[in-house]
């Protein structure tokens, strides 16, 4: 069992179903490769590469703008898939990288290769955020349109709050790599998105 891919080409072709619905319109597979991706270019770093691909495959998996528990569900189906397929510990750990995309903190383990590959899987899940401006914008965009029924001004001070929130932190990401590659745009990024909504519509 343990030769086999936590993430089968089955499970892969019902999660691509969920990530294909209407309404996603960053929160969808070209999300999940792009982690991927960035999973593959830190593999070496990762302690249980496996176990990180299938926190990337299950994070977003499921997603309603308007849930506030979309983190807790997707952890919950992802405890309901790969149970079975690994042991208890290597489970829990996926699901608690999963429920930390609600809060962006890495979980506390024990085991700090496991806290190292939480923080890089959180890194990855934004990095987005410190991608060149016009793939920013876009980002910002597409997040917009999945917010499409939140008013204007409430989306102002909505997303306002959170960008102002990242800004106000240490370090917008946790790992070294990540902070030397994303973190000078990502501010950039975020103060010029800031700036914009703080403008009268």
């Amino acid at each position: 069992m343990e030769n086999e891919p936590l993430i089968d080409n089955a499970v892969k072709t019902e999660l691509s179903a969920l990530y294909q619905a209407k309404g996603r319109h960053y929160h969808n597979l070209a999300h999940i490769e792009a982690m991927l991706a960035l999973a593959g270019d830190y593999r070496r770093l990762l302690s249980d590469p496996q176990a990180v691909e299938a926190a990337i495959w299950f994070h977003d998996a499921i997603y309603d703008s308007k849930a506030k528990d979309n983190e807790a569900k997707s952890a919950a189906l992802a405890e309901k898939w790969l149970a079975g397929r690994i042991d208890a510990g290597r489970l829990s750990r996926i699901s608690a990288m999963i429920l930390a995309t609600a809060t962006h903190e890495p979980p506390r383990f024990d085991d700090a290769t496991a806290t190292r590959d939480a923080s890089l899987f959180l890194d990855m899940d934004l990095s987005i955020l410190g991608a060149g401006p016009d793939a920013f914008d876009a980002y910002e965009r597409a997040v917009r349109r999945e917010y499409d029924w939140v008013e204007e001004p409430m989306w102002r001070a909505g997303r306002g709050a959170v960008l102002t929130n990242f800004l106000a932190r240490p370090h917008i990401f946790h790992t070294e790599e990540f902070r030397q590659r994303f973190e000078p745009q990502a501010r950039l990024n975020m103060a010029r998105s800031l700036e914009a909504l703080q403008k009268p519509a």
